[in-house]
């Protein structure tokens, strides 16, 4: 595979995707509307790897511009990272995730059609196992989801099954991502929340560099060690690696329908994450304990045997290493790529 279409590539899992399938000597072609990323990522992958992808700024909605990147460009294959993806504001807010997120998704996949490109792998998150009934999760758990953006989510890889079975030229994966932090060993390319953060890392390095009087943690009264939340926090590095073998092995076997988690399989809870974030800068993280969100679960952390068996996936770096990164990437871009 040569040509890769990447939708959402100037977001935070998406630049760092470029930069590993250009290491694996993959040429990335970016389509993104710029909602909630800018242009100035792909700025900073080319510092890192010496190639500014070829970029187009549009709607994942809009069919004839989808039409007119698959027309100029020989695609061999697509990552689909384009879509909202905060959990509250998609209470707020259904309709606009299923619009942007499931419909969105349904008009790509008529233009590959037109095209006839038909090897995708999909931007999925463990969000589609509901509230498990026991971890380590593995792909054949039981499916739910507990609010729009996980139902989006699931909609999607609905979509996407019966096609594969409609239609078993198509190469299809989903990735079921679980909670990716940290940034790339440069520190050139992070993670830029809008607002107060929704995720928990970026939330505790805004009040490492002083944007945020305190970390709010909701809820130390779950069944878990400490009582806060337990999750599978993954590299955002290892996790973009994770799509280029995914690719890989659609060059391989193209026409499948395989589904991975990706994770490390080591489940770390709210204040872990915290204390290791201290002990690694020797930054004091003040918190205070909020009652519960609605939605949230005690723990999810995945089985990662799947992907490490047929993929060759495995975790490179561990928690340390990815406050490490994370802080790295937030003290010297207080203000994201505006610095």
């Amino acid at each position: 595979m040569k040509n890769i279409l990447v939708t959402g590539g100037a977001g935070f899992i998406g630049s760092h995707a470029l930069v590993e399938l250009v290491e694996a000597g993959m040429n990335p072609i970016v389509y993104d509307n710029l909602s909630n990323s800018t242009d100035k990522s792909l700025k900073a992958v080319e510092s890192i790897c010496g190639v500014y992808p070829k970029f187009y700024q549009a709607d994942i909605l809009d069919e004839e511009a989808l039409d007119r990147v698959f027309a100029e460009n020989d695609i061999d294959a697509v990552i689909h990272f384009a879509g909202l993806k905060s959990v509250g504001e998609s209470v707020a807010q259904p309709v606009r995730y299923y619009e942007n997120n499931v419909a969105g998704t349904v008009c790509l996949l008529k233009a590959m059609e037109r095209a006839g490109v038909r090897k995708i792998v999909f931007s999925s998150s463990a969000t589609v196992y509901g509230s498990p009934k026991s971890c380590p999760i593995s792909e054949d758990f039981p499916l739910s989801t507990t609010n729009p953006y996980g139902a989006s989510k699931l909609m999607i890889e609905s979509i996407l099954k019966d096609l594969y079975h409609s239609d078993h030229r198509w190469g299809i994966t989903l990735l079921r991502y679980f909670n990716p932090i940290g940034a790339h060993k440069s520190g050139k390319i992070g993670e830029v929340p809008s607002g107060i953060p929704n995720n928990l890392m970026p939330y505790i390095t805004n009040v490492a560099v002083g944007q945020l009087e305190k970390l709010h943690v909701f809820g130390n009264d779950y069944p878990t060690p400490d009582g806060t939340g337990v999750r599978d926090y993954i590299h955002v590095s290892d996790l973009a690696r994770g799509h280029v073998l995914a690719l890989q092995r659609l060059e391989k076997y193209p026409e499948e329908l395989n589904i991975y988690n990706l994770g490390t399989g080591t489940g770390y809870s709210v204040l872990d994450l915290v204390n290791t974030f201290m002990e690694v800068t020797g930054i004091d993280i003040p918190y205070v304990i909020d009652p519960r969100r609605p939605g949230d679960i005690a723990e999810c952390y995945a089985n990662p045997e799947k992907a490490k068996k047929e993929l060759g996936f495995e975790a490179q770096f561990g928690i340390k290493e990815m406050c490490e990164d994370a802080w790295r990437w937030q003290e010297g871009h207080p203000h994201g790529y505006e610095d």
